[in-house]
């Protein structure tokens, strides 16, 4: 046991095992000592001082194997950690790097082996992993160790570092998708011993080469796995703003434009960001474009009403108008739209700079046809408000497209119950008014009696109340 004496084959006590084991990682450390150490108190410590003085590495190893299973066989969890750190370190020092694979592979699989140890040792030999240059060696030390600490609760951090970095030199070679697949492997947020940052760093991780691989479905469900309250942590604004940035790329690929308003507008609420002028014009800009592009609800129109209650829409007046043009009950033309805030959207000037959503790419193309589309049916919403009844060429004429145009347009917010309309297409005549059903009719009818009642009554007993109050007088 720790500290308790050993008797040898000479018969002499030889001190304890702990302080051995101490010395020699000491002397492994300081090679100068080597020379000055004499001692006749412990056969397998000058043993294998003497081995490694005459470069007999193999020597010095068994050496040190035969007092590992005297104090694994005690359970001396203290000594046993420094032999096998000892072996680990005289292999390193030697550059024996076949031989320090093996002795990995041989000292975790020893019968009734000390899981602290085997974590010692892990953990050294992890060190040795980034001073490693040769990349075939280092893929060799990384399969040993990722090898041994397979299934192994008490090494799973360890494992999941390795992982990582194997991951990384995968992707710098090129094999990006066997890299996502290997970073995949690790379940982290199942680690109790891990530290919530370091398991959100190896999600974002994860969810980054899924998305290089364009694998966006397994990126939302990896996604889930981290929860956004942990962003409200002091210290976690640049996890928050790349988790914001790699759930806008996903969004992006959707089409979910108000989801990619959510997203923004949570990396608007982040200090550093509120701090920087700059940037925080440009995310309240990608906010206010993404809900307009976002198609009608109760969320988005909600959403749109808080947007505008924000006072530092004042600094980017085009926006804030642009903004209030969909939350008004007007009209709008889109020739007039482009007109006014075409350049501003797409070029930007040079107090305000344009952001890339309606850039002339390809994608940008798209959200720009959308935004025009967003235009019309608000103009649609705006005549189920006013009009009980209008004529197709009437609504055409009002939403500058052809009569199939408007129908299209008509029939998908019909669809999507954003209004309710009937057209009679012999006519061309479109009813926006609602048929009730008689029972709703009598309903109706029934509760505007009793109101009407309730207030003839209430009348009735002020006029009373005057008489007798004018009568007393």
């Amino acid at each position: 046991s720790e500290g308790g004496q050993r008797r040898l084959s000479h018969g002499a006590p030889g001190p304890p095992c702990y302080l051995v084991v101490g010395s020699i990682a000491n002397l492994l450390a300081t090679r100068s000592a080597f020379n000055i150490v004499k001692t006749e108190d412990n056969m397998y410590y000058f043993l294998c001082l003497l081995s490694l003085q005459e470069g007999k590495l193999q020597e010095a190893i068994e050496s040190l194997l035969s007092l590992e299973k005297q104090t694994r066989t005690a359970s001396d969890m203290l000594s046993t950690s420094r032999i096998l750190v000892a072996v680990v370190q005289m292999c390193y020092e030697a550059k024996d790097w076949d031989a320090l694979n093996e002795n990995i592979m041989l000292l975790t699989k020893r019968r009734s082996q000390l899981k602290q140890a085997v974590a010692k040792m892990v953990q050294e030999c992890y060190k040795y992993v980034d001073a490693v240059t040769d990349q075939t060696i280092k893929l060799r030390l990384i399969d040993t160790l990722r090898t041994v600490t397979a299934g192994k609760i008490y090494v799973e951090i360890e494992r999941a570092r390795l992982t990582k970095t194997l991951a990384t030199i995968k992707e710098q070679s090129g094999e990006v998708k066997e890299a996502a697949s290997i970073l995949q492997e690790l379940q982290v947020e199942t680690y109790g011993s891990m530290e919530k940052k370091e398991k959100v760093e190896f999600i974002l991780e994860q969810m980054r080469l899924c998305i290089a691989v364009k694998d966006y479905i397994r990126t939302q469900i990896i996604s889930k796995k981290i929860n956004t309250k942990f962003f409200q942590e002091e210290g976690s604004e640049e996890l928050k703003l790349k988790y914001y940035n790699l759930m806008i790329q996903v969004d992006l690929h959707e089409g979910s434009y108000l989801s990619i308003c959510k997203h923004y507008r949570a990396i608007y609420d982040t200090p550093c960001i509120l701090e920087d002028s700059s940037k925080w014009q440009q995310a309240l800009k990608s906010v206010v474009l993404y809900v307009i592009l976002s198609p009608y609800d109760n969320e988005q129109s909600d959403l749109v009403h808080r947007i505008s209650a924000d006072k530092k829409l004042e600094e980017i007046p085009k926006y804030k108008d642009l903004l209030k043009q969909f939350t008004t009950m007007e009209l709008m033309r889109w020739a007039s739209l482009v007109e006014d805030y075409g350049k501003e959207l797409r070029e930007g000037s040079p107090d305000s700079p344009a952001t890339d959503i309606f850039s002339y790419s390809e994608e940008a193309e798209k959200r720009w046809k959308d935004l025009k589309n967003r235009v019309v049916e608000h103009n649609i919403r705006i005549m189920a408000k006013y009009y009980t009844r209008i004529t197709m060429k009437r609504m055409a004429g009002l939403l500058d497209l052809s009569i199939d145009e408007s129908e299209e347009f008509l029939s998908s917010l019909v669809v999507n119950k954003t209004i309710y309309a009937k057209v009679d297409r012999l006519a061309g005549i479109i009813n926006f008014q609602r048929t009730k059903d008689p029972n709703d009719l009598l309903n109706d009818w029934s509760h505007k009696l009793n109101s009407l009642m309730s207030l003839v009554n209430k009348t009735t007993h002020l006029i009373a109340k005057e008489e007798m109050i004018h009568n007393l007088q």
